[in-house]
């Protein structure tokens, strides 16, 4: 079974970009298409976190734009209006503005750095200039505004002895850092966290009241007073975790409180307070010991919704979806699983404004689609097809997405609820795109583990001629529980390859997300035996099926567990590959089991931790297998990751050196377990092609 690349959000936005070129050039003028680089690629304007209006007519959104010389990112607001189709920047000058949310008067709020801190800005639309909504001497890293207009809620890192007075966590951090002294003493894990050393400082929620102009004002109420945890959750959590009620007396969100066992648990609660600051945090959902969070409340004020996994201590368990009344007094009824037979994992979740349906996103057999869930009945519908859907919104009588396909990148698009093709609403990088050649691509299925259907895409290389064979790029992507799907990524970028002539495979092997929980659950335990068996029939089926992969010179990448995975084949299936990329890799399991921050990781997929089940961590492990090792590898790793600690990178090129086997490493002291800073991401791709073009191009 095959599906060719017909995706209605590719077809869109490319006869976007065609009329766009017909608009602004010549047929003298025109100039045949350059095949897609990592170059391109940093420079792409980037579409996200699409927010609409109360009137529905108007959606505001952020737009990334690259400072290559600057070596950064830059982002400011801009405005979409649905009736007019007209599309303009809202924010300009010094700093990145971002997250625009509005107000209910139709204000819109945002985060800024033009004042040299990150704080929360307004504009009305209506004229004037933006007005600082905050002015704190520490960053705001998220924040929410109350129905009612009344108050906002803000998250700031702080020490949490120190209260409500900001001002006194900012004048200890700077006598830290004026401090001769470095040395910093630590009696409980997390010691660091993703790329992080603790300070001591947790991000804590605190409201403001606002004046009838929107200005926050008057003294700060602690809303999460007593939680030894970070509101929003780090590192990834934002204002999702975080509602408001529809009257704006009380404030839901999301936060662990573990002590001394953070690093091993999954426990997030939901907890309840004023939003005045009058009440102790109220648990929620304490009789579930694994992870809730995402809440939101229905118009009406009567009903709640949150994500929730039901296994403590796995991350990659299914989000479903819970409902509970709440009755005038404020207590909660049963919990109860929306659609508990629909087996997709769901991400954040919005009410519809009559509160009969909630509307969610969940990866789908290498896609990530919108569906819409009927509260009376559980019914589920698909609203969007086929691509990678990043954002969206409610408008009225449609769904706003911010969506891409690994035909391009993200635009905004318009899906009328009833059902319709996707309306393309924005053109960004569209005279860089109509320049750029990429390659055409397909999804593919076959029989993996356990007899089992398992997903893959082929990429064409750009120029691809009929006859002809082509090196191929085999990426094995990372997680393990991910997708590696109908997705225009800013890192592993399949397109990146194709332009530089290869053909490129990739495997949605058991692991993966968006084809049901067993099949996620299937790889816990089995990191070296049940995906590798889906990498290999994969590939077989692959080579059989498009006659223009030359199995002759194919070399394999991989980051995170692709990375662990570019390790384990190196010494149990290295036979198909001329080169080998390792990036952020593991290469042993056992210092991995102790040096790893978040433990709950490893000691979920290894059945327990390293001094209990030593034997788990050995089945699988890289390192026992280095004596076969035979295949040139190159080896990147970031400095600053602590999920895949540099070590293991260091180990990985040491014992390849040992060994004799040509192999490099690219080392970025100034990167995590990603490669965001434009020019490192450029050198990155350079690095990387330059490997294995070497020996893929070598007779």
């Amino acid at each position: 079974m095959s599906r060719p690349h017909t995706p209605a959000l590719a077809r869109l936005a490319l006869a976007a970009l065609s009329l766009t070129a017909l608009m602004t050039t010549t047929p003298a003028a025109a100039a045949a298409p350059t095949p897609f680089t990592a170059e391109a690629l940093v420079r792409l304007e980037r579409v996200s976190d699409p927010r609409v209006a109360p009137n529905g007519r108007l959606i505001a959104y952020t737009l990334r734009t690259t400072d290559y010389d600057a070596n950064k990112g830059v982002q400011a607001i801009w405005l979409h209006d649905l009736e007019s189709n007209t599309t303009r920047r809202l924010t300009g000058g010094t700093g990145s503005s971002h997250s625009p949310r509005w107000a209910a008067n139709g204000d819109l709020y945002f985060l800024s750095t033009r004042s040299g801190s990150q704080q929360v800005w307004k504009l009305d639309l209506s004229g004037g200039e933006a007005q600082a909504v905050t002015a704190l001497p520490l960053d705001v890293g998220a924040f929410v505004l109350s129905p009612t207009g009344d108050r906002i809620a803000i998250a700031a890192d702080v020490f949490p002895e120190l209260g409500t007075d900001l001002a006194a966590t900012k004048q200890r951090l700077d006598a830290v850092n004026a401090q001769k002294n470095t040395g910093v003493l630590y009696d409980k894990l997390f010691i660091r966290h993703w790329d992080t050393w603790k300070d001591g400082t947790r991000s804590q929620l605190f409201a403001y009241q606002l004046t009838e102009r929107g200005i926050a004002t008057g003294n700060a109420q602690w809303l999460s007073r007593g939680i030894d945890g970070d509101v929003p959750s780090k590192p990834f959590g934002g204002d999702e975790e975080i509602t408001f009620t529809p009257d704006g007396r009380q404030v839901i969100y999301s936060a662990r409180i573990a002590g001394k066992t953070e690093p091993w648990s999954t426990n997030f609660d939901l907890f309840r307070v004023a939003a005045d600051g009058s009440t102790t945090p109220e648990n929620l959902t304490a009789d579930n010991p694994a992870w809730d969070t995402g809440p939101v409340v229905s118009p009406d004020g009567k009903l709640l919704a949150y994500r929730a996994m039901k296994r403590p201590g796995f991350e990659a368990d299914r989000f479903g979806i819970i409902v509970r009344d709440i009755g005038k007094t404020g207590e909660l009824g049963p919990a109860r699983e929306l659609a508990p037979k629909w087996d997709r994992s769901a991400d954040s979740l919005v009410f519809s404004p009559d509160g009969r349906k909630l509307y969610t996103a969940a990866d789908d057999l290498g896609q990530h689609r919108v569906f819409s869930i009927e509260v009376s009945s559980g019914k589920v519908k698909a609203l969007t097809g086929e691509g990678w859907v990043e954002g969206f919104a409610l408008a009225r009588d449609a769904v706003i997405i911010a969506a891409n396909t690994l035909a391009g990148p993200t635009q905004l698009y318009k899906v009328k609820l009833s059902g319709s093709a996707p309306l393309a609403l924005t053109q960004h990088n569209a005279q860089t795109l109509e320049n750029l050649a990429f390659g055409s691509f397909e999804q593919f299925s076959f029989k993996g583990w356990n007899n089992e259907t398992v997903y893959g895409h082929v990429v064409k290389p750009v120029g691809y001629e009929a006859g002809k064979k082509y090196p191929v790029a085999f990426i094995i992507h990372g997680g393990p529980q991910g997708s590696m799907g109908n997705h225009f990524h800013y890192r592993w970028n399949p397109q990146t390859y194709a332009g530089a002539g290869f053909a490129v495979v990739f495997i949605d092997f058991h692991g993966s997300t968006g084809y049901g929980q067993a099949f996620t659950d299937a790889i816990s335990g089995h990191w070296g035996d049940r995906p590798l068996e889906d990498l290999q029939k994969g590939y077989a089926a692959a080579l059989a099926k498009y006659d223009f992969l030359d199995e002759t010179r194919a070399a394999a990448l991989g980051a995170s567990y692709g990375g662990y995975m570019i390790n384990w084949i190196a010494g149990n299936w290295s036979q198909p590959w001329k080169a080998l990329v390792n990036h952020d890799g593991v290469f042993d399991n056992r210092s991995m089991a102790y040096s790893t921050e978040e433990l709950w990781f490893d000691e979920w997929e290894h059945g327990g931790t390293q001094y209990e089940q030593p034997s788990h961590y050995e089945q699988f492990n890289p390192v026992n297998h280095v004596a076969k090792w035979r295949v040139p590898m190159l080896v990147v790793q970031g400095g600053k990751d602590f999920r895949i600690p540099l070590e293991q990178g260091i180990a990985t090129f040491t014992a390849l050196q040992r060994r004799g086997i040509p192999s490099q490493l690219l080392h970025f002291p100034d990167e995590n377990h990603w490669v965001l800073k434009p020019q490192n991401s450029v050198q990155w791709h350079n690095t990387v092609l330059d490997w294995i073009k070497r020996w893929t191009t070598a007779n």
